[in-house]
């Protein structure tokens, strides 16, 4: 969970604050996250995920792009039965609100 918060931190200073609250911030950070274990799943290289992200055309504003390959590595390193059975998510998004 250090790991995480650290994690968050780390990326709440590379997103700029344009989002309309931190609240709003939070939940595209989820998103991002949200999509990388998504591609995890689907079994994307962790090299390719920034790759296959930007090719969904996410609906998070540009500027969250940046936080993918920070919190790629994280998603990567989880065990792969929790990528089924957990919402990294629900968790960042808690995490990012609580600070």
């Amino acid at each position: 969970m250090i790991r995480t918060a650290l994690l968050a931190a780390l990326t709440l200073g590379a997103v700029p604050a344009l989002a309309d609250s931190k609240a709003q911030s939070c939940q595209y950070q989820a998103d991002v996250v949200s999509a990388v274990q998504a591609a995890r799943v689907a079994r994307v290289a962790e090299r390719n995920v920034e790759a296959h992200i930007l090719a969904s055309e996410p609906t998070w504003p540009a500027q969250y792009n940046n936080a993918i390959p920070l919190v790629a590595p994280w998603v990567y390193e989880q065990k792969r039965r929790d990528l089924k059975t957990k919402d990294f998510g629900a968790a960042w998004n808690a995490i990012c609100l609580a600070q």
